[in-house]
Parts: C-alpha cells; structure tokens; sequence
C-alpha cells in the first residue's frame, strides 16, 4: 500500500514537473522586417539554443507557462524578456548603434550640400535592373565638391555582350558605364605614371569627342599588386544556386566549369566548403584543405539542379561556415554562384539587403557571379554585392569565367583596399560646371535625403578609370597648366584597419583627344558607347558609327578585350542601326 501511494505521488510530481507548454510569437525588426535565424536561449534550458525560422517565427517547448529568454542577432541590439506562452509573442529587435547606418541608403556618387528626389526597379523581358539616373551638369560655383565610390565590379559589360550577341536591345539601366570601363582594368601610359607608396595614379585633360564646346578629366588608379604566393591563407565558402532556373546549360553547368577552373588555383594553405541551395540548403562538402583539389571538383561535378530557391536562409549557413573557420589576417570570402532568383524567404531586394548588411563588419568579404538570361536578377546581385563588401560579375561564358577566376584571380578574390572612395574638388576659374559619367544613382538613393557615399572594395592589381565631363570656364584658354581639380582617394587598409589618404592636383592642359595616349582614347570610347546605349541627352545626336571612327586607332593589336570590344560594337551597330533593304524593281 506504501509502495502504491509512494507511486501515485511520484507520477503526480512529474506532471506538474514536465507539463509541456508551448512558447510562440515572431520576431521583427523597427522596419517591421521579420528576422529569420535570431538566436534564443531560455532560462530553463540553459543548455539549449533555438533559432527563429525562415518567416521570423519560433515554436519552443517550455516546462512552465512562464520563462526568461535571451535573444541575439548580429546587429542588433541583445534583447531578454519575461514571455507568458499562453500569448503569442510579438518581438521587436532594435539596430545596434554601430550597424544602424548599415541600412541606409548609399549613393555611387554625391554631390556634396547637393539634394534630389523617387524610385522605381526597370524589368526587362523577365529580368530586373535596379533604376538610376543619369549625373547632372553641376556649377562649379556653386557645387565644387563631388564624390564617388570605387570599386572592382564589371558585371554591366559583360552582360551587354550577352544581349548583344543574343541578337537583342539592352535594356538602359543594364548599362553601368563605370562598370563597362572596369571590365578593361585599362594600365596606366608609362609617361604618365606618379606612384605613391600604396596606389598609384595618372590623369588626362582633352578634348570632348561628343561635344566640342566640352572637355573630359581623366582620372586613373592603380591599386598595389599583390602576387599569388604572397597573398594570406583564402577561407572560401562556394555558394552555390542548384535550384530549378539553374537547370539549362549558361546556369549551372557553366558554373561547374568556372568553379573547376578556380580550385586549380588553390593552395595547400586555402580551405573551401560547398553549400548549395535548391529545394532545401544543403553542407556538400565540409571545409577541405585546398590540396584535395580532386575531392573539391567531385563535390562539384556532383551538382544538379531541380527545386525553389531558399536564397536567404542559405546565405545565413554560408556565413555561419565562413565564420566559424574564420582565419584571422586571412582572405575570409563568400562566394555567391546564381542567376539571382530567390523565391523563397526574403527575397526583395530590400530584405537581401538588411539580411547581408548583417555580415558586412564580420571581416567575411562576398564575391556574387551572375549567370543566366530571361530571369536573371541583375538587381538583386548588385544589392548583394554592394551591402556585402564584395565585387559583381556576370559570367556568360566559359572565357569569362576563366577571366574572373584565374587571369584576374587576385583582383577578384584579394581586396587591398576597404570603403575606396574618391574626392574631386574643381577649381571654380577654370571649370564652370562638371558632370560624372557613369557612377550614377538609384532613384531610391537619391530619393532618401539621409543616404551618404558607400566606398568599395578594390582587389590586388586593379586599375580604376574614372571620366568627368567638364564646361571650361570662359577665360580657360589662358589657364595652361592651371589646376582643373584636387583629387583624393580615401580608403581604409584591410589588415589594419588604418584610414588612409593620397592626394593629387590635376592640372589643365586642353589636349585634343585625338593627339591622347591611345589608353585615353579607348576609354572615351567605351565611355560614349555607354552614353548611346543609355540614349543620354548630352549625346544626343550622336550614334555608334561615331563611337567606331573613335576606337579606329585607339585599339591595341595585343589585347583582346579590346578587339573584342571593337567586333561588339561592330554587331551593335548592326542590331540597332541594321542596312536599310533596297526596294525590288516592279
């Protein structure tokens, strides 16, 4: 009997003990944003950790009614709370004071004391472009002080070749002029060359080929070059897109072949892991020292593709990995394969780039590799890789991708310079009103009267072109070797941390365009060619058969990129101005 009552009393303490409740709510940011992967700790499970899934939500088995929780997010502020489970929780997370900024709008370019103002996203046919606006003339008077951001991307030209090859117009806000002039990482002239202890530079002042009365500033940057051998242990995480879209042979199978390419370049020192998305996020392949280069390419050989696309919550895990072989001093980078079409969790370029700017002071860098047509999201890869600290490229073909992962591997995958931004300040006697070619606007950026200039990220050995386009103030002719502009190229050194400056004075010297060093001459080109495509005003009247008179001379017999840019035009001016047919005599 003492037995049976001590029994009865043991089973009535355990089911007040272990009653199971149920913890519920959603957890949002200030924006009203749902966070997805937020970390949660109870009281009662101290031995625990529960994350928030990929709608912001969270269900959690508790032992009382009543418990304690911790939450953390990167970039956020740590939250704790009394929670009732017998209520759905509505949580609000707010921006930690260091990453609060890293929402805001940045602009390419500003103007300084300058304000505009609206914004909207170009579609093409099943494809998006995130909307700019073409740089004003601005007074000299008035205004002297510009800015633009540097960086390494050069996505918008070889994507305009796919177009064009393709037979088909190309959308205007595809058209990225600044990214058509990095795609040639055009080399200082000899005779030109000033080096500094970092970065060095060279400037030209000619004559303007689509306006007479007009004059172009020149402006050029090289970035120390770092060789392979020297650069740090690479701790790279291969993000890979296996989803439905990816299935056709420009998607995934290219990659493939542009991945292979990559991992020859790898050393005993470097450490890879393979995560892919498709249906589901999956680790194919843990972190692998690079010289298991055949078990790398297996991993990858072994890739097919079928299923939605979870984007977010796969570059959450690709971070998380980056993080946790994190090599200090090291090249720490996520490297991101897709055609951009994330269906599932947050995918609004809004909600990509809330989530990335998460990561952007976590010492991970991000390279984006675009591929695909018809539903490729230009849009969503460009706010990937500018909240990210990265580069952006698109790869058409397999050449490309040996372009951007072996010839040019150090400049794509090394940075040596962090948040590269360029300060022009014009001399009013001798420049009344200037404009930036290229470096233009989103609409939403210059609606957003809080957005600043956001630098880049330039990689070992990249050569930067940079054009303004100038009104000579009226007594310019006599102004021979007066100063046009103060040039100054800040950025942050990306092992120290350490802000660092160099400046220049770049003076007037009204050379004509076609006496100009060949390298000045392509890059006008190139530069006009953009401008047409984009249909611009201030070359209005002009068409590509202009462009072409411009490069006749200016293309080097030794550089294929630039005969290739040459045979480009060629079939653009046949696609956009074709042969008039002559009429059959009746």
């Amino acid at each position: 009997m003492r037995l049976f009552i001590w029994i009865l009393l043991l089973l009535l303490v355990s089911q007040s003990t272990f009653s199971q409740y149920y913890l519920r709510g959603e957890i949002r940011n200030e924006q009203g944003t749902l966070l997805s992967g937020v970390k949660i700790k109870l009281s009662t499970k101290p031995g625990l950790i529960f994350y928030s899934g990929s709608t912001g939500s969270f269900g959690i088995p508790v032992p009382f009614e009543k418990d304690s929780i911790l939450l953390s997010f990167d970039g956020y502020e740590p939250l704790s709370l009394y929670a009732d489970s017998r209520q759905f929780q509505m949580i609000q997370m707010k921006s930690s004071s260091g990453a609060a900024k890293l929402y805001k709008n940045y602009k390419a370019s500003v103007v300084k004391d300058l304000t505009q103002g609206a914004g909207i996203y170009s579609v093409g046919p099943g494809e998006s472009y995130t909307s700019i606006i073409e740089n004003e003339f601005i007074k000299t008077s008035t205004f002297p002080e510009t800015g633009f951001s540097l960086n390494i991307d050069n996505a918008s030209y070889s994507n305009i070749r796919r177009f064009i090859n393709n037979g088909m117009m190309i959308p205007q806000d595809a058209v990225r002029i600044e990214e058509m002039l990095n795609y040639f990482s055009l080399s200082l002239p000899s005779n030109k060359i000033q080096s500094d202890s970092h970065f060095s530079y060279a400037y030209e002042h000619s004559t303007c080929p689509w306006n007479p009365k007009h004059q172009l500033l020149f402006l050029q940057l090289q970035a120390p070059t770092i060789p392979l051998h020297e650069v740090p242990p690479s701790n790279l995480v291969f993000l890979i897109d296996v989803s439905g879209s990816m299935d056709k042979p420009n998607r995934l199978p290219l990659l493939q072949s542009a991945f292979r390419l990559l991992i020859n370049n790898l050393r005993s020192v470097d450490t890879v892991s393979v995560i892919t998305y498709g249906g589901g996020v999956a680790m194919v392949l843990a972190p692998t020292g690079g010289q298991h280069k055949e078990l790398i390419k297996k991993a990858i050989d072994s890739l097919s593709a079928g299923g939605d696309t979870p984007g977010s919550g796969a570059i959450q895990l690709a971070y998380e990995t980056a993080k946790k072989n994190f090599i200090k001093g090291g090249n720490n980078r996520v490297i991101i394969a897709t055609d951009g079409d994330f269906n599932v969790g947050q995918s609004s370029e809004k909600e990509l780039e809330e989530l990335i700017s998460r990561y952007q002071m976590s010492g991970i860098y991000l390279t984006c590799l675009g591929v695909g047509m018809g539903n490729y999201k230009d849009s969503k890869l460009e706010t990937l890789s500018k909240k990210g600290n990265g580069n952006f490229a698109y790869i058409d073909q397999i050449r490309e991708a040996e372009k951007v992962l072996v010839t040019e591997f150090t400049k794509n995958i090394f940075t040596v310079a962090n948040d590269a931004s360029i300060t022009l300040q014009f001399d009013p006697q001798t420049v009344a009103a200037y404009r930036l070619i290229g470096f233009d606007n989103k609409r939403t950026a210059l609606a957003d009267s809080t957005s600043s200039l956001e630098g880049g990220e330039i990689g070992s050995g990249h050569a930067v072109m940079a054009i303004a386009e100038i009104i000579p103030a009226k007594d310019s002719i006599s102004s021979v070797n007066k100063p046009l502009a103060k040039v100054s190229l800040h950025y942050k050194d990306p092992t120290s941390g350490t802000r660092r400056e160099q400046s220049f004075t770049a003076t007037y010297h009204g050379q004509k365009i076609e006496q100009s060093d060949s390298t000045y001459r392509f890059a006008a080109a190139v530069a006009m060619f953009g401008n047409i495509l984009r249909q611009s005003k201030f070359t209005h009247g002009f068409q590509l058969e202009d462009v072409a008179l411009l490069i006749k001379n200016a293309v080097s017999p030794n550089n294929m990129l630039q005969q290739e840019f040459q045979q480009l035009l060629e079939k653009a001016i046949r696609l956009y101005d074709p042969p008039k047919k002559k009429r059959k005599s009746d």
